[in-house]
């Protein structure tokens, strides 16, 4: 009868226990394909309402003023500019950035671009984008006879 057995595939030894498994696993993906600037893309959830769409972008360490909203071409663009600190040591380990950022969003038309407002509050970018009139559901009732 064959049983399923664990292989270890690097040999318990200080050199990988210490040394290079720890380097392995405390990377960021980004490093082994070349760039990570997809990786570094804040997290997204986009919500419809029968008023609005509601799009809200996680971006913790930013402030109010590190973030740009422009509409160009029907899309609604979303920047953030954050100065990286400049300091004279390097990580250990990295689990979280406040990397700049751009995103971009395609607009419906029923979208009404003059009335869009965005709010930044615990770190999290809301994003309001009121339906015009014309594209909200309409309810009637109709009377039987």
């Amino acid at each position: 009868m064959t049983g399923i057995v664990k292989v270890q595939p690097f040999p318990a030894t200080k050199l990988f226990s210490n040394g290079f498994l720890d380097e392995f696993l405390n990377r960021g993906i980004g490093e082994f394909v070349g760039n990570d600037a997809q990786l570094s893309q804040p997290a997204v959830n986009v919500r419809e309402t029968e008023d609005s769409f509601q799009v809200d972008v996680a971006a913790p360490g930013f402030e109010k003023q590190h973030f740009a909203l422009n509409i160009e071409n029907g899309h609604l663009l979303v920047t953030a500019n954050r100065e990286e600190q400049t300091e004279k040591s390097r990580f250990l380990r990295r689990e979280f950035r406040y990397d700049s950022f751009k995103r971009s969003f395609k607009l419906p038309i029923t979208v009404n671009q003059d009335a869009i407002v965005a709010v930044y509050e615990s770190g999290i970018l809301n994003i309001t984008l009121p339906k015009k009139e014309e594209a909200k559901p309409v309810m009637k009732s109709i009377q039987v006879s």
